[in-house]
This record gives structure tokens, C-alpha cells and sequence, in this order.
């Protein structure tokens, strides 16, 4: 029995030495990609590759490489995470790809994401959002109440939990054509909007995500759907409509 034909592909990679200096794309070949590697994996092939002609390899983001962190996250062939759906980079397996084709991999493209080298770009901009938006009050360790003390609507529970389920990773803000960043704070404000727990600071949560959301250049949603659609995690545009209802009674009760 033959040995499974590899791929031969031609990548066309963003190349920045960083924020400041103009970055271009640059073409590398590789050959015999096992359909069955993931996109991360090929790269650290070529990586390897690039090194060995003593080159300076080319600077990507990874972790836990199990669709968890987000940090993997990459702009392939004009989508966020690639062309499959409802997975992050280091989910997306070569066999999406055909032999020969010509892949172009590039970082987030959004003022509020700047370039720190190559394929990496600064995120700290979303840790700057959630820190605004502070932490709960309500002890939920030690001297806690019983479970069923404040009964929660289980349709409340799970749309809560959905909306935690947000790994931050971006792709809504590197696909929306504003650079929005309204469907990762709809989702931070709705997984606590929905708890009893979270309603204590609600008021002052929202308001101050997103002022902070403003302050730090993210565009104005224009409700493309976009964003849910490359959205790893299946966020749902229901959160925005969420933080928009939450935003405004916050500004009535303020005054």
C-alpha cells in the first residue's frame, strides 16, 4: 500500500518586526504536509525549515493548542481561524487545504490589536476592558449561602454559561469590518448580567466596559453578524442586545 501524498503549498505570511516598522508579505515554500497535522503544526514544520537556513523564524501566538486560550488566533485566506467553522488556528487541520493551493496568513488587522512581531499582535487591549469592569462583591467562597437560597432560572444559567464560554481570542473584532468589540464585552457583561450574583455592580460594570471599550479604539457595531458567524465559541449577537439594554438603564438610573 503507497504512503499518503503530503501537500505542496506556497504561503504568503505577513512579516513585521513590529508596531512601528511597515511589515510586508513574504512567500514560502513547503512540501509533504501530512493532511492529518494541524495549521500549527505546519507552521512549526516551516519554522523548523527556516531555521535551518539561518533565518529568524516567523513569531506566531500559541498555548494550550486545545481551542481553550485563544492566543493561536490568525487571519487565513481572508477568515479569522481559517475556513472551517467553530474552531480557533490550532483546531484547523490541513486537510481543509489542497495541494498546491496558496495559503495567506496574516495577524488581526484592528487599530486596538497593534502588531508586536509577525503574526502577533497585542490583545492586552480586551485585559484593559475587563479590569474596568472590576469584580463582584458577593462572597462566593468560604461563608456562602445555600445553593438554593436565590433559585436561578435555568434558561438564565445556561445563557449565562454560554456567554462565559468567550475565550477572548478576537476574531469577533479581526472580522468586523468596524473593528467592534461589542460581542466580546456583550458577552463579559452578560455572563454576569444574568446571575444574581453579578447584579450587585451591574450598573457600574456596563458603564464603565464600555467607556473603556471607546477609549480603547474599537469600532461601533453595525449588526453585520459577522462576528457570530467567525466566532469560535458561537457567541451569540443576543449578548450585545443584552449590553445595549443594560447600558441604558445603567444611564437612566444614573441621571
Amino acid at each position: 500500500m503507497s504512503a499518503k501524498k503530503g501537500l505542496h503549498l506556497t504561503l504568503k505570511i505577513w512579516r513585521q518586526k513590529n508596531s512601528k516598522t511597515k511589515g510586508q508579505f513574504e512567500t514560502y515554500k513547503i512540501s509533504d504536509v501530512s493532511t492529518d497535522s494541524s495549521f500549527l503544526e505546519m507552521l512549526d514544520i516551516l519554522n523548523e525549515n527556516i531555521i535551518n537556513e539561518g533565518k529568524e523564524p516567523i513569531a506566531f501566538d500559541h498555548d494550550c493548542r486545545e481551542g481553550i486560550c485563544g492566543m493561536c488566533s490568525l487571519y487565513i485566506n481572508g477568515r479569522a481561524h481559517g475556513p472551517d467553522t467553530g474552531i480557533t488556528t490550532c483546531q484547523l487541520h490541513m486537510r481543509m487545504f489542497k495541494d498546491g493551493e496558496t495559503i495567506v496568513i496574516e495577524p488581526w488587522r484592528s487599530a486596538a490589536f497593534p502588531v508586536i512581531k509577525d503574526l502577533m499582535v497585542d490583545r492586552s487591549a480586551f485585559d484593559r476592558v475587563m479590569a474596568a469592569g472590576g469584580f463582584i462583591s458577593v462572597n462566593t467562597s468560604g461563608n456562602t449561602l445555600d445553593a438554593n437560597a436565590i433559585p436561578v432560572p435555568k434558561e438564565d444559567a445556561d445563557k449565562a454559561m454560554d456567554a462565559a464560554a468567550c475565550i477572548g481570542c478576537g476574531a469577533c473584532v479581526a472580522t468586523c469590518k468596524n473593528g467592534s468589540a461589542m460581542l466580546f464585552v456583550g458577552a463579559k457583561v452578560s455572563q454576569y448580567a444574568l446571575l444574581p450574583q453579578g447584579r450587585v455592580e451591574a450598573s457600574r460594570r456596563v458603564l464603565n466596559m464600555v467607556k473603556a471599550m471607546d477609549e480603547e479604539g474599537f469600532g461601533n457595531c453595525s449588526n453585520t453578524g459577522a462576528c457570530e458567524i467567525e466566532c469560535p465559541k458561537g457567541i451569540s449577537l443576543e449578548n450585545i442586545a443584552r449590553m445595549n439594554r443594560e447600558y441604558m438603564a445603567a444611564m437612566v438610573d444614573k441621571g
